[in-house]
């Protein structure tokens, strides 16, 4: 089963999101609402995927993609983000996420990006 780190300053989104991954076959082994929490646990559970929102406070979602990417360079990141505009979009995909799904999330486009990005 591919083990899921979820990022997200909201703890109902983080709810939300875990109900949905563990409904479509994923395993979350871990959430993380701010940056610094999400680098250690990234660190300490090597997922295999982690999805991440954008707007946080202290480091936001591309920071923190940018120092995912200095700890593994092959880190797979889908951002997850209300902040669903194409400049947004374009700029996380230019810095490295492998997908962009838009809040509020629908269980089919999560299933989509994750089974693109990772597999089942």
């Amino acid at each position: 089963m591919k083990r899921i780190l979820i990022v997200d300053d909201a703890a109902f989104v983080r709810v939300v999101l875990r109900k949905t991954l563990e409904k479509i076959g994923y395993e979350v082994v871990g959430e993380a609402e701010d940056g610094e929490s999400a680098l250690e646990k990234y660190k300490e559970l090597r997922p295999d995927c982690v999805t991440l929102d954008i707007v946080m406070p202290v480091m936001d979602g591309m920071e923190i993609l940018q120092e995912l990417l200095v700890i593994d360079p092959q880190v797979k990141v889908i951002m997850i983000s209300a902040m669903g505009n194409d400049h947004h979009i374009k700029e996380a995909m230019k810095n490295g996420a492998a997908h962009f799904v838009v809040k509020p999330v629908k269980e089919e486009l999560l299933a989509e990006a994750l089974l693109k990005t990772i597999g089942l």
